[in-house]
């Protein structure tokens, strides 16, 4: 676990918030108790990472294509091909982020099981933070924490 998580963990105030922004009908700006309101996933993963090695963890969370879903990415459901244009970009509080494709979390295409966990080893993340979680990735490198936004985006044009 990375020193900023361990001392968002025990950090006295408010709880972490994440914001939703981009192409969506419905932003939204959400806590680790609100993300509670969805269904809960569990996944146990294991990963490489690349400052501590090997790492287990146990991450449970709602899934982030149903919590995108809810705030109603701007795509045309009737168009499957339409989905495939968006971007989803997460950040987290301490600069580090990652970018991930529509089509690797919709249940049409990847149905990647894309986690905003909500707890870390039984742990909440109520003052750290969501957390993004990869299960399928080998490498820890998408894993972000502390997630304070994520971006949907559609709008780039096609190539001329």
């Amino acid at each position: 676990m990375s020193q900023t998580l361990a001392a968002a963990r025990t950090a006295a105030g408010p709880a972490a918030e994440l914001v939703l922004t981009g192409d969506l009908d419905r932003p939204a700006r959400l806590t680790v108790p609100e993300l509670l309101a969805w269904p809960q996933h569990r996944a146990d993963v294991a990963f490489e990472c690349a400052t501590s090695g090997f790492r287990h963890h146990t991450f449970t969370g709602p899934l982030l294509h149903d919590v995108l879903m809810d705030a109603g990415p701007v795509f045309d459901p009737a168009r499957r091909k339409d989905r495939l244009r968006f971007l989803i970009a997460v950040h987290g509080m301490d600069g580090h982020h990652t970018l991930l494709s529509w089509a690797e979390i919709d249940p049409d295409f990847g149905r990647a099981p894309v986690l905003l966990a909500v707890t870390l080893d039984d742990t909440p993340l109520d003052r750290a933070g969501a957390q993004l979680v990869l299960p399928q990735d080998r490498c820890g490198a998408r894993y972000v924490s502390g997630i304070d936004a994520i971006r949907v985006d559609g709008g780039y044009t096609a190539w001329a």
